[in-house]
């Protein structure tokens, strides 16, 4: 019972905030053009520099956390070339669904209500491997004309950079600074969830079909790949945790954008994020129990 308390306390404000967005959303039909490029260009860097720069996070405990991380991506990626050639999918399509999750909108207020401010930095620094993936292997994979340099050279990119040099050197901006930073990004955790909401409202009935290969494969893949990386390298205590949601994650919302600007199928891919997100409701709390039962 106690278990389920502690779920129910991550969860629910979680969906409590995507709910409000998809609630306002059906009756506003809000434009979010302009609020996802602040989020993007303004409040996500302020969020991952003050994160992974700040005094409390140490970047040698979390190396085995990354190097997981990393071999995550990866395997789940070579799953869904399987998956695709086994089912008829394009790969292009399909595979950088399964890899990338969204480690951002969910993953990150989910890291923060589950683990605690202490633990933080480790979610950011999952996301900013993550990005750093997805703007080079997976931006190639979904077209072979990606410009990886303009990706890779965006302000969520950089900011990453001089977090991680921040982390390693010691050396940041005086704490007045910091604050105002921290305070910045910080704002963008319940922004991302309620714009989350509001992307669900596209989802149609005729999309499930089209989409249910990608929404189920994505987290049925990463949270089997979490237990077996998290048995196999020895993990425990807050870096298992950690993996094991990173895992079960939805597709990442950010997949779309790029499946859209290279013209890959985007309904297809669209279907399988949107009808993924909401089927985080059955996986979320599964890798919940996993990770928070043994404690």
């Amino acid at each position: 019972m106690e278990l389920l308390l502690r779920i129910a306390q991550v969860i629910v404000p979680v969906f409590f905030i995507v709910a409000v967005g998809f609630a306002y959303a059906r009756r506003a039909r809000p434009d979010l053009g302009g609020f996802n490029r602040i989020v993007l260009d303004v409040m996500s860097p302020f969020l991952v520099y003050t994160a992974l720069a700040a005094k409390e996070f140490q970047l040698q405990d979390h190396g085995p956390l990354l190097a997981a991380g990393a071999m995550l991506i990866l395997g789940s990626g070579a799953a869904a070339w399987a998956l695709s050639r086994a089912t008829g999918t394009q790969p292009r399509s399909l595979v950088p669904v399964v890899m990338f999750n969204n480690c951002g909108n969910m993953g990150l207020p989910l890291a923060l209500l589950a683990f605690g401010p202490s633990h933080f930095g480790a979610a950011v620094a999952l996301f900013s491997v993550s990005n750093l993936l997805h703007f080079s292997i997976g931006a190639r994979i979904t077209s072979a004309h990606a410009r990886t340099r303009d990706l890779l050279l965006s302000p969520l990119m950089l900011s990453a950079a001089l977090g991680f040099a921040s982390a390693a050197t010691g050396v940041r901006p005086p704490d007045l600074l910091m604050t105002g930073m921290r305070l910045m990004g910080e704002a963008m955790l319940p922004l991302m969830l309620f714009a989350l909401g509001v992307r669900l409202t596209a989802l149609q009935p005729q999309d499930v079909p089209r989409g249910l290969l990608g929404a189920f494969a994505r987290p049925a893949i990463g949270l089997a790949l979490a237990l077996l990386l998290a048995w196999a390298l020895g993990l425990t205590g807050p870096t298992r945790q950690q993996l094991i949601l990173f895992g079960a994650l939805p597709p990442a919302v950010m997949q779309f954008l790029l499946a859209e600007r290279y013209r890959q199928e985007p309904e297809r891919v669209a279907a399988m994020i949107l009808l993924g997100n909401a089927l985080a409701v059955i996986f979320v709390p599964l890798a919940l129990a996993l990770a928070l039962g043994d404690q």
